[in-house]
């Protein structure tokens, strides 16, 4: 074996040797499982996201169907939420509108993680990129979200989605630097180094290094951007820039019982409720998969 075949093996087996092992998706989920708070969340956003999906068979009335002699009615047998001004089932509304919601924001996310943890990859990995690409995510990050996302929505005309992109782009410059932050600290350690020392390609050390050991952050932070999302989306339908009637939604229904709410407040507790409810539970998961792909708090 020659001196410079020696090199590379030695090479090799510091590679492997000093890669910290990658924790398995079943160890994780046995930490996030001691959770009791992230685990009911978990189950609970579960359910919801079923009966959403299952709304045209569990919905017990026409979500779009108006009945003039059961307008405003309270919660009852018949009408589980109450109906609202004009007559339509609550609950029908609600379960509907959560496929809306929750549409736009895992849309949202994966628009936002898709371009912004991309550039965040390439800055991070390739230093050229790094300054112009991070001094246009200081231009975005410049304008309040809400404020770009109306400005998007103003732009393209009000809809599902529309509001699905002015979310998603108000969300990339901060899954762009959360991305860029866990990409330079993985880049920085010596396995990395030692599989650059040995010829390995950029493509083999971003999938094979990079990216497995750098994901934990990005998706404790997609998760939390998931309630973001949603937040603004129905913001956007309260100001009347989201789904257009008789379109069902969460915050366009807020809107809509706005003027009733002193004599029949189940007009904007139901929705209200739905949307704190998700919100909740998705920042309690999120806390959760954070304690639970950190390290450091598994070794107290």
């Amino acid at each position: 074996m020659t001196a410079t075949q020696a090199d590379q093996t030695r090479d090799n087996l510091r590679a492997q040797q000093q890669e910290p092992p990658r924790q398995s998706s079943r160890a994780w989920y046995r930490m996030l499982a001691r959770d009791r708070f992230a685990t009911g969340a978990g189950i609970l956003l579960l359910l919801i996201v079923i009966a959403v999906i299952l709304a045209p068979i569990l919905a017990p009335y026409d979500p779009e169907k108006a009945q003039s002699g059961a307008r405003l009615l309270g919660p009852s047998s018949d009408h589980w939420f109450g109906t609202d001004e004009l007559g339509r089932d609550v609950l029908s509304r609600i379960l509907h509108g959560g496929r809306i919601s929750l549409t736009i924001g895992f849309l949202a996310v994966g628009l936002g993680l898709g371009i912004g943890g991309t550039l965040g990859l390439l800055a991070a990995y390739f230093r050229k990129l790094d300054n112009p690409i991070m001094r246009v995510m200081d231009i975005l990050l410049a304008l309040p979200g809400i404020l770009l996302a109306i400005a998007i929505v103003a732009a393209l005309g009000p809809g599902v989605y529309e509001v699905m992109i002015a979310v998603g782009i108000g969300s990339i410059p901060v899954f762009a630097r959360v991305t860029r932050s866990a990409v330079l600290g993985t880049k920085s350690e010596t396995y990395v180094e030692a599989a650059q020392s040995v010829g390995a390609g950029d493509s083999r050390i971003i999938l094979r290094h990079i990216l497995p050991n750098s994901f934990a952050p990005v998706l404790v932070y997609a998760t939390l951007q998931l309630a973001t999302a949603i937040l603004s989306a129905s913001i956007l339908s309260f100001l009347g820039l989201g789904p257009q009637p008789p379109t069902p939604e969460w915050g366009a229904m807020v809107a809509a019982g706005r003027r009733y709410m002193t004599d029949t407040p189940h007009v904007i507790l139901a929705p209200g409720f739905a949307i704190f409810i998700v919100i909740l539970c998705f920042n309690i998961l999120g806390d959760g998969l954070r304690d639970a792909l950190d390290p450091s708090l598994h070794q107290r």
